[in-house]
């Protein structure tokens, strides 16, 4: 859902702000930075701020769209205290010699949800089949070890897969032209191209190899503001956690409470987004944003041994100490 989302105009009447440079946040009020434009990822919270249960909890939600180089960059700046980001980018940016101070405060959705998404002529059946075709991606060093893995340990041969920039601005339009497959978050992307009425192949990371189960995405803390408010940011996710069970046991209204505050969205693609969402936030966890330990560190053992970090992180960037 993020690189790949649909490039939509904004006309955020109950949301958006912008911040371009370090500030200190007025008493009581916090500020969320995006990672994209608003989806259904990030339902939980405008039903919680739209019920009210910011209010309860004597808090001023703020919601933010990301700079240009990124929700954390501003989030470790201190412009912010909340953010949405990713497992796999959140690893090199506390990994290095000046680790940025941010931590995992929740997950989003528990289990991975990305993967491989292709137009069923082109018979791209399991990541094998990648061999000889052209495959769009960001281009990360994390994207491209990725797809290294689920193809060779398929028995295909990476070296002959095509990896080129994704232009286009959503998964649809990337299909339509001579790209045989691209990397999708399922509950956009995926959707949209049953919306579409595309009949395409699916392959789930997390299902293809265990290590690729990571979080993706999830909710960030500066740890500045984690260690001089505890109370506020146990306030905080106390009522996020009820817009996120809210989501879960009513993805209809969730919807319509995501449309109202985003009108420019595809209101089909929405409430069908938020019905595959609804069971996926929390899934088999025992409560919604609970981070397990062993996935959490199998993912950050396999980035390291793939030299992706430059120390070995295990153990380390979040907490579930804040959760209800």
């Amino acid at each position: 859902m993020r690189k790949t989302i649909v490039l939509l105009v904004i006309a955020m009447t109950c949301c958006i702000a912008l911040s371009g440079c370090r500030r200190d946040a007025a008493p009581g009020v916090v500020r969320f930075v995006l990672d994209w434009t608003p989806n259904t990822n990030h339902t939980g919270l405008y039903v919680a701020r739209e019920k009210g249960w910011f209010d309860e909890e004597n808090l001023t939600v703020e919601i933010l769209q990301p700079p240009e180089d990124g929700a954390v960059m501003l989030l470790a700046s201190g412009s912010a205290e909340f953010a949405v980001d990713f497992q796999e980018s959140l690893g090199p940016a506390i990994a290095g010699s000046d680790p940025l101070p941010v931590v995992a405060v929740a997950a989003v959705i528990n289990h991975n949800t990305s993967g491989i998404l292709s137009l069923k002529q082109t018979g791209i059946t399991s990541p094998s089949d990648l061999t000889g075709k052209r495959f769009a991606t960001w281009g990360t060093e994390v994207a491209d070890a990725i797809i290294r893995q689920v193809v060779e340990a398929d028995g295909g041969n990476f070296e002959e897969v095509s990896i080129i920039p994704n232009l286009a601005t959503d998964a649809i339009s990337a299909l339509q032209t001579d790209i045989d497959a691209i990397w999708v978050y399922y509950a956009w992307d995926g959707i949209a191209a049953e919306v579409f009425g595309l009949e395409t192949n699916y392959q789930d990371f997390g299902r293809l190899d265990p290590a690729l189960d990571f979080y993706t995405p999830v909710i960030l803390a500066n740890t500045d503001y984690t260690a001089n408010k505890p109370d506020e940011v146990k306030a905080f996710l106390r009522a996020l956690s009820r817009g996120y069970a809210f989501a879960a046991e009513n993805p209809g209204e969730a919807a319509d409470i995501l449309l109202a505050c985003a009108p420019e969205l595809d209101a089909n693609l929405v409430r069908r987004s938020q019905s595959y969402l609804a069971p996926r936030y929390q899934d088999d966890a025992p409560r919604w944003g609970e981070i397990d330990p062993v996935r959490w560190d199998a993912f950050y053992g396999w980035m390291f041994e793939k030299g992706l970090l430059e120390t070995d992180i295990r153990g380390q960037g979040f907490t579930n100490d804040y959760l209800p």
